[in-house]
Formats: structure tokens, sequence, C-alpha cells
């Protein structure tokens, strides 16, 4: 491990005291994160599963571009979103904050979000995208923490990235609908077992597992 800075350990710390507060629903915390996509398109028809045999597929396939997914999630309520994008913009990002904002906690008094240091992800944005005085009321519904770099792990939503991976994403999906179908049912299946993240890891443990790293103090 190389040398961590003081700001590697002020961003983590911020993080792990958000996760530990109770939940407060006037006071939500959500992460957020977005990853591309590869679209793949068969090239011949899989020969579909049979008792005893899998599914099989040809390993020649067709590249289709890419998509952009965009996830929201509650761990305090078990909740997801997923949006899927032609590309990464700040625009896009802008319009999922307001979205969260306007849709899903109106009456929030403010939204705390978890997320790391991408360039599209800043309150700039919003600038980018709606007149003054809508991106500055925005601006007043959102906290932003952000994760230390290379430090993703901290924001629960890559847990849950990971587990759309391998249950949903993990095969040849040629075109957008197609992924919007996939990722909907997933979400759903999710969202109506409010499944969550058991997270355990706190500051009291982070300072035990990285005190050889924390800055040296003369006293």
């Amino acid at each position: 491990m190389g040398k961590l800075t003081a700001d590697f350990f002020w961003r983590m710390e911020d993080i792990l005291d958000l996760y530990a507060t109770p939940y407060d629903p006037r006071r939500p915390v959500v992460c957020f994160d977005e990853r591309p996509l590869q679209l793949l398109a068969e090239v011949y028809e899989p020969w579909p599963a049979a008792p005893g045999k899998p599914r099989r597929e040809d390993y020649e396939y067709e590249r289709q571009g890419t998509c952009h997914l965009l996830m929201c999630f509650e761990p305090g309520r078990g909740w997801r979103e997923v949006r899927v994008r032609e590309r990464r913009t700040s625009e896009a990002f802008a319009w999922q904050m307001k979205w969260l904002v306007d849709e899903v906690y109106p009456e929030a008094e403010v939204i705390r979000v978890v997320l790391d240091n991408l360039n599209t992800h800043t309150p700039a944005a919003f600038y980018k995208t709606f007149p003054p005085p809508e991106a500055r009321r925005l601006t007043r519904k959102l906290e932003f923490h952000y994760t230390p770099k290379h430090a993703s792990w901290l924001n629960m939503v890559e847990i849950e990235f990971s587990i759309l991976e391998r249950q949903c994403l993990r095969r040849r999906l040629p075109d957008m609908a197609a992924v919007e179908r996939e990722v909907q049912a997933w979400t759903e299946a999710r969202n109506g077992a409010r499944a969550t993240v058991d997270w355990r890891f706190t500051t009291s443990q982070a300072r035990e597992k990285f005190h050889r790293h924390y800055p040296k103090i003369d006293e």
C-alpha cells in the first residue's frame, strides 16, 4: 500500500460516520455511481438449454457499441434504481440528481449522496444543465460526500453493481432495449426483497486497520 494522505483519511471517516448514522427519511443517504457496458450481439443463434445440458453459445460475437448505466442505491430502505443512457455526460448526472430531489425525495430536507470524484460529479454539472435559480435550488438539497481516490470500495453502490453484473449482465445483450429489460427485472426483484448491504466497517475499525498509515503528528 502506498502512502495515504490526510485527505484520504478525512474522506474515509466522513463516509464511515455517515453510514453509522441512524436512518432518517428526511436526510436519506444515497450511494451513486455509473459505469459503461459493452453491447454484444450473437452471430449465430445459441443452442438452448436442455436436460443435462446448459445453454451454449458460439465464441463469435458482434460489437454493437456501448451504453452507460447510472445507479442510485439507498441502503437504509433497500431501494435502488438503474437508468440506461447512451453515454456518460454531466447533463445525465444533473438530471439524475434532479430526479432524486423532485421525484424520489420531494419531502427530504437534504439528500446525502456518496459518490466518487469523476469530473462530471460536481455541482457545476447543474449550472451546465439548468438555469442558475434551478441549479442553486438543487445544490441546496444535495450534500455530496466524495470517496477518496482509489477507494471506491467505500461506496456501497459498488457492491450493488457487482451483484448486478453477476446476476444480470454476464450475457450478450445487443442493444439498450435489451439492457433496460434485464436491468428493470433485476431492479424490481431486488427492491421487492428490500435487499440491502450489511455494512460493518466502522471508523474505529478503520483507525485500527490503518493506524500505521495515518499522518504522524509531532506532540
